[in-house]
């Protein structure tokens, strides 16, 4: 069963192969000459495909980081927001006398 499957699935293989490699060519006659033409011509718009691609990637990719970065900013700004309610609540930020000026010498 498996011998006649694969005798068949490498028969059409082999016949997709060779009906695609005739009709590439534009004509059958063509010099090597207009192959090469042809041949740069599809790498240049190969090229062209590649770069325009990479282009919307990256303009993606940065304005995924900038929306990541503040989102994280804004997130970090609540964090020190809360720490800094916090450390008023343990060490009394009312009273101005605690706070330490540094431009004063100490005695």
């Amino acid at each position: 069963m498996k011998l006649p499957l694969a005798l068949l699935l490498g028969g059409a293989l082999t016949l997709g192969v060779a009906v695609a490699q005739d009709t590439t060519s534009s004509s059958s006659d063509s010099s090597a000459k207009q192959d090469m033409k042809d041949a740069g011509h599809a790498t240049k718009d190969a090229g062209k495909d590649v770069g325009h691609g990479t282009a919307k990637g990256a303009k993606a990719v940065g304005h995924g980081t900038k929306e990541g970065a503040k989102d994280v900013g804004e997130g970090t700004a609540k964090g020190a927001k809360k720490v800094g309610h916090a450390t008023k609540k343990v060490f009394g930020g009312d009273d101005k006398s605690k706070t330490d000026d540094k431009s004063k010498p100490q005695q």
